[in-house]
């Protein structure tokens, strides 16, 4: 979520729009055809009315599962005391205020700031989730419900940073609708998909995409996403934090981020992610993440040579954090990981995937090279501070 989307050169809008005046012209000329095999495109009811649907999707599927959601997707308004401008708050997202510049910025004393995004509820006693970013550093939250005229106050129950994951509660005197979550694992690139939520202010704004990719990795300022659903819905600012939605109705991802210098290229964290750390977010106020307490670096070419590596499998320690479970085990910056209590390393990712498997307070063996030499150390995995 980086900027406003860009629109296309003028060379390739002509030729878009070439493209479909050929598209017409030839179905113009197919006189009765009216569609492609298997597909359902403009086709006619008994009762002589004419509609328009996707591929396995029926008049009425999108419409049905918005009108049944939607009552469940909140929207969440943030303030924040500020000690500079006050900002517009879609600009309070810090994925897409880095790519807006500073026009926006309203000069004024010291005041509040504001944030506004999306929610969905997940239980009838008012718990909801959205992404951490959207309240992180808020002084109040707010939550506004489909229907309701007045705001309801929001307390955060817990939040994870790394995941960019948040849990409210709200309590608005009485049962409330909810949306379940779904298997984003058996989720398939191509899958039709909805998302719902609040761009611009714009409350219960419904768009529809395919999902793009899965196990995406991006970063973005801070936070390292690991295994993102990728999706053309389109996302905007306020989109965080809302659902992304199969034809189930399910929730199969929460809309994160954009790639906001293409068009149609947006991330969601998937549900599987969601359902895993739920419990600790609720019950614990957070998630606990095993941590070795180093910053790691691959192994080019250059890093082998001077180091005397045979080659480039492996996990350089860039930096030791002081302190940590590293340190104390007696690991420097330098040294290159190779092993993990029995795993082979082969890069930074592969090791940082086996100490986040790692059980807080487990004894690892760490297999490491130093000045050319074969060495070994056992560390004590710590809960990330």
């Amino acid at each position: 979520m980086n900027q406003y989307f860009k629109s296309l050169p003028r060379g390739k809008t002509i030729i878009a729009f070439l493209a479909v005046a050929l598209v017409v012209a030839a179905v113009a000329c197919a006189g009765s055809y009216r569609g492609l095999p298997g597909l359902s495109w403009a086709e006619e009811t008994n009762e002589g009315e004419v509609f328009n649907s996707l591929p396995g999707i029926g008049p009425d599927t999108i419409p049905d599962i918005v009108s049944s959601v939607s009552p469940a997707v909140v929207r969440i308004d943030t303030t924040e005391q500020s000690s500079g401008n006050n900002l517009d708050p879609f600009f309070n997202d810090p994925f897409f205020r880095q790519f807006f510049g500073n026009q926006n910025l309203v000069p004024s004393q010291p005041r509040v700031s504001r944030g506004l995004g999306s929610g969905f509820i997940v239980s009838a006693d008012g718990y909801i989730l959205t992404n951490e970013h959207v309240i992180s550093g808020a002084d109040e939250i707010e939550v506004t419900l489909a229907g309701h005229d007045k705001p309801y106050p929001a307390q955060k129950i817990g939040s994870d940073h790394d995941l960019d994951l948040a849990v409210l509660k709200i309590d608005a005197g009485g049962e409330l609708p909810t949306v379940s979550l779904g298997d984003s694992d058996s989720i398939r690139v191509g899958d039709w998909v909805i998302a719902i939520g609040n761009p611009y202010g714009l409350d219960h704004t419904v768009t529809v995409g395919v999902i793009s990719a899965k196990g995406r990795p991006i970063a973005l300022q801070d936070r390292q996403y690991k295994n993102l659903l990728q999706t053309d819905a389109s996302i905007n600012p306020g989109n965080s934090g809302g659902p992304l939605l199969n034809l189930n109705g399910e929730v199969v991802g929460i809309n994160t981020a954009i790639n906001a210098e293409a068009q149609g290229i947006g991330f969601a964290i998937p549900c599987s992610t969601v359902k895993a750390v739920f419990d600790d977010l609720v019950n614990k106020g957070g998630v606990t993440h095993p941590w070795l307490g180093v910053y790691l670096q691959s192994v080019t070419s250059e890093v082998a040579q001077y180091f005397n590596l045979k080659d480039l499998n492996g996990a350089m320690i860039a930096q030791v954090v002081g302190g940590g479970p590293a340190a104390k085990a007696g690991l420097q910056r330098g040294d290159v990981i190779t092993g993990y209590n029995g795993s082979k390393v082969s890069s930074p990712d592969e090791l940082s995937e086996l100490v986040n498997g790692t059980g807080v307070g487990s004894q690892v063996e760490i297999n490491f090279i130093r000045g050319g030499n074969s060495m070994s150390v056992t560390a004590t995995i710590e809960a990330k501070k």
